[in-house]
């Protein structure tokens, strides 16, 4: 099978399996980047309950959490962990809002994606995966988020060798349709499958994709 081929039939039966994901979680734009910004070395439900304290104390804007003090914000967020390095990192990248367009997400997207992109990496605390996830779900912008998820189902399905992450970034934009919804679905639900069943230690034997798999053929398919 062509790769483009099984890149395809990859997502459909995940979808299948796992069903529609509908992430990222989020009321706002805004909420989506403070989310991307807690979220590195933790659980989603540690950066929900982070969430829920800023909200609760009125926190949850970009004017606000400029100004606030760090040790105002990091009372709220320590549940995300991190507690000494994500709350001046929210603050610093919420002054940065405020002083390059006002706080107005709509405005800081609305240039072209490279030079988006290139801002959102200079920001402390912002690699490739955040950025592009910033960029998928708070802007509305077609870009596959890679993390070591993506990284290892890709190897072991066999659509990259041991390349990098811009490689394993660019093989799925090559191979999957440039479709917000489907880059969305996609991301989330290769997610869910490392956690469920492509583990470090994989459970072929429960796997919906095994036959599709460079790795599963060989572990439990067989020759």
């Amino acid at each position: 099978m062509r790769r483009v081929d099984r890149a395809l039939e990859v997502f459909e039966r995940l979808l299948a399996h796992y069903g529609p994901q509908r992430w990222w979680p989020a009321e706002t734009p805004f909420e989506v980047i403070v989310g991307a910004l807690l979220m590195p070395q933790t659980s989603w439900r540690n950066v929900e309950r982070a969430i829920a304290n800023l909200k609760a104390a009125g926190l949850l804007d970009p004017h606000r959490l400029a100004t606030a003090p760090v040790a105002t914000i990091r009372k709220h967020v320590r549940v995300a962990g991190l507690y000494r390095v994500k709350p001046a990192r929210l603050k610093a990248f919420c002054r940065h809002l405020v002083a390059s367009c006002h706080g107005d997400l709509a405005a800081y997207f609305d240039r072209p994606l490279d030079a988006v992109r290139a801002d959102l990496l200079r920001q402390q605390g912002v690699g490739p995966e955040t950025a592009d996830s910033i960029l998928l779900y708070a802007s509305e912008v077609a870009t596959f988020v890679v993390d070591a998820y993506t990284v290892r189902i890709a190897r072991r399905i066999g659509l990259v060798g041991s390349d990098g992450v811009d490689h394993v970034k660019t093989t799925f934009e090559r191979y999957v349709p440039r479709d917000l919804a489907t880059y969305r679905e996609y991301h989330a639900l290769l997610v869910a499958h490392a956690k469920a069943t492509c583990r470090p230690s994989p459970r072929c034997d429960e796997c919906p994709v095994v036959d599709l798999c460079d790795h599963g053929r060989k572990a439990y398919v067989g020759p």
